[in-house]
């Protein structure tokens, strides 16, 4: 014990006598210590420096793009047709909420969405932030999880009313069309980028969608922002004033829809031009769409197709006033000149073409086309000659797009002339084996209608930006076509069409009119042959002697011609057009005498025809496109009474034609016995057509055709 405490003396004593060597290693220590600091202020000052200054503006320095509005599109009169409004977005972070799966289910309920798929997603985002802090690294997202974007006003004031504190809002740009479906087709629709996916939204969409502005915010640590600099100012998108008229746009939705569904055509088009101006006062497609609702699965296929634009059809008769036409240009035929129409039947080499109702043996020219004669057509195109007719096709704007701002246009199918066959001539002549859009066909009879020149489809009138000057849209020159001479002779012939021939469906109260009826069998590509469906056009315009305006109807895949499916969509539109037009009348207004019995214009096909796939205009049909309606039992055989316009109503000797609607062959041929009437049967089965039709007096020794299927 006493050997212990005198060692531990001894140590005293001898660090009493060295205290420099604690100082030392103090020192020492303290030393190190600040080269360790020094060097690491150099490695993160000097070394590492432009590395940590990129992560420290990375983390506190944020550019944020702001979009600018887009611009609107409006009519001819102003009326919006598309605009972007404010719309609630819902989002939420789902490591803030406290019970997944309430969570979960009030959501579902509120905003109706699928409650276990958003359950899933908050399971995901939640498993992916622990699994980053767990392996120490940066999770792939931020917590930040939509639920649902651009929700509906009830929606997000029935979710507000909740109160839940980890529900977040956000407001985002919605495009909205008040409209609804009216002109949906041409306006088009847009993503949830507000980005342009079809329509005058999609080919439009750099002019209507501005440019992004931008703005750089510096924030602390935790995310809040400390100060902000705008680096770019966002520039509004313009709005487009169009050249419809909302009015007229509507009527031309009406009666296209309402004739497709009367005749369950798998499509239609109209167009409404003005043919001086080349405005497009309408567009309508057949099927429609609401642009306000997303693609669903019971929307039919075509429904966003701009059929119109984007849909070329084989014409038929409609194209015979391009070969009539060129005729009056090329070749010394005049409106009274006579063709040799053979009886109904024409023979091109081994090739055999025949009449489609009942042969003509001479015609002048102006019946050939009131008429609508497949063989006065040929004839005529052969005095024209292959090289002048293609010319003249070209001219009238076939076969290239007429530049109209939208997207996936047609510009039909012209062959070469060293592509034609040896009796194409024949077939373009009466418009087959080429093909064209509804607003080729308006432009085209623009031509005649204006005096001869082609004008240029116009569809947007100006532009303009939030508080900028208005930007008029450039015009085209048009370009002569043909002499104001011979325009003026075709549109008195294509009156005659709607007078005496096949277009007497298209006959205005209190206007002229001029047009041409078109029914060209559809051709099937799996069978190689022409099917009994038919795209059924009439082209026309009003009034004859200084058309105000230029309209085209088209119904694809129907059983009947274009003088009754098409020709009163015509008559209506181009009614009230020209009443919204104030253009004056230039005739009594005397309603003309209707050509059939409503009953008629129900459910009529034509099929089991003994004629070839040719043109089919000669049978008149009934042209209204009015609801089914109760109509007087049919007249007995007996004089009747009809009205003519301009005049009273006059007594017509000889009997009136029966209905024979509904009705086999055999019984109709005992009741037209019984009455003393001549009848002419084609086809078998149960009768659905006849011409004259039910109430029409019967001049001595006429028959009625009946059409059996």
């Amino acid at each position: 014990m006493l050997a212990w405490g005198r060692r531990a003396k001894d140590e005293r004593i001898r660090e009493r006598a060295h205290p420099g060597a604690r100082l030392f290693l103090l020192g020492a220590g303290a030393l190190l210590w600040a080269i360790l600091i020094l060097c690491r202020l150099v490695q993160l000052q000097v070394v590492s420096h432009k590395t940590y200054k990129e992560q420290a503006d990375h983390q506190q320095n944020h550019i944020l793009r702001v979009d600018a509005p887009r611009g609107s599109v409006l009519d001819r009169e102003g009326h919006v047709l598309a605009m972007s409004v404010p719309a609630d977005s819902v989002a939420i972070d789902p490591l803030l909420v406290p019970d997944r799966p309430l969570a979960a289910s009030i959501l579902s309920r509120a905003l109706g969405v699928d409650r276990e798929e958003l359950l899933g997603r908050m399971d995901a985002a939640v498993e992916e932030q622990r699994s980053a802090r767990e392996q120490k690294r940066k999770p792939k997202g931020t917590g930040f999880l939509w639920v649902k974007r651009k929700i509906a006003p009830g929606e997000a004031e029935a979710l507000r009313s909740l109160k839940l504190d980890w529900v977040e809002f956000r407001k985002e740009p919605h495009r909205y069309y008040p409209d609804g479906q009216l002109a949906s087709h041409v306006v088009g629709t847009v993503d949830f980028q507000e980005r342009g996916n079809l329509g005058l939204e999609q080919r439009m969409d750099r002019d209507l969608n501005g440019r992004a502005g931008k703005v750089s915010m510096l924030t602390d640590v935790t995310g809040r922002p400390i100060e902000s600099t705008v680096s770019a100012v966002a520039e509004p998108g313009q709005s487009i004033t169009l050249s419809i008229d909302e009015s007229i746009q509507f009527v031309a939705e009406r009666e296209l829809k309402a004739a497709c569904e009367l005749y369950h055509a798998s499509s239609g088009s109209t167009v409404v031009m003005d043919p001086h101006s080349g405005e497009i006062l309408a567009m309508a497609s057949y099927p429609i769409f609401d642009p306000n609702q997303p693609p669903s699965s019971d929307e039919a296929p075509s429904a966003r197709f701009d059929h119109p634009v984007s849909v070329a059809f084989e014409p038929g008769s409609v194209f015979k006033i391009v070969t009539v036409s060129a005729a009056l240009e090329t070749t010394s035929l005049r409106p009274e000149s006579l063709i040799n129409c053979g009886n109904g039947t024409i023979r091109l080499g081994s090739r055999v073409i025949h009449e489609a109702h009942h042969g003509y043996g001479t015609l002048a020219v102006a019946d050939v086309l009131a008429k609508s004669s497949n063989i006065g057509a040929i004839q005529i195109g052969l005095k024209v000659g292959d090289k002048n007719l293609l010319d003249y096709v070209h001219k009238f704007g076939f076969g290239r797009t007429t530049g109209i701002p939208l997207p996936a246009e047609s510009s039909g199918m012209i062959r070469d002339l060293k592509h034609w066959g040896k009796t194409s001539i024949a077939s373009v002549a009466m418009g087959h084996e080429v093909s064209t859009t509804a607003l080729q066909l308006a432009q085209a009879c623009s031509v005649i209608a204006n005096g001869g020149v082609l004008v240029k489809p116009r569809l947007i009138l100006k532009r303009q930006r939030p508080g900028g000057k208005v930007e008029n849209e450039p015009v085209s020159a048009p370009e002569r076509v043909l002499k104001a001479e011979t325009a003026i002779t075709m549109r008195q012939m294509m009156e005659g069409v709607v007078l005496r021939g096949t277009g007497k469906g298209a006959r205005l109260a209190g206007y002229t009119s001029g047009g041409k009826t078109g029914s060209a069998q559809i051709f099937d590509l799996e069978t190689k042959h022409y099917t009994h469906m038919y795209n059924g056009s009439f082209v026309g315009f009003a009034p004859v002697t200084n058309p105000a305006v230029v309209i085209a109807v088209t119904l694809n895949g129907v059983h009947m011609f274009g003088g009754v499916v098409a020709a009163p969509v015509f008559k209506t539109v181009a009614t009230e057009t020209l009443r919204l037009l104030a253009v004056p009348k230039d005739i009594p207004e005397v309603e003309p005498p209707p050509l059939a019995n409503p009953e008629e214009a129900n459910d009529v096909a034509i099929a089991d025809m003994s004629t070839p796939p040719e043109d089919l205009e000669q049978l008149p049909a009934p042209p209204t496109v009015a609801p089914k309606t109760a109509s007087a039992p049919a007249q007995a055989a007996s004089p009747s009474t009809v009205a003519v316009a301009g005049a009273s109503s006059v007594a017509v000797a000889g009997p009136a034609a029966p209905s024979f609607e509904g009705k086999t062959v055999r019984a109709v041929i005992e009741q037209s016995m019984a009455m003393g009437v001549q009848v002419e049967v084609v086809g078998s089965g149960i009768a659905r057509q006849q011409a004259p039709p039910p109430g029409s007096p019967l001049n001595p020794g006429e028959k009625v055709k009946v059409l059996f299927r």
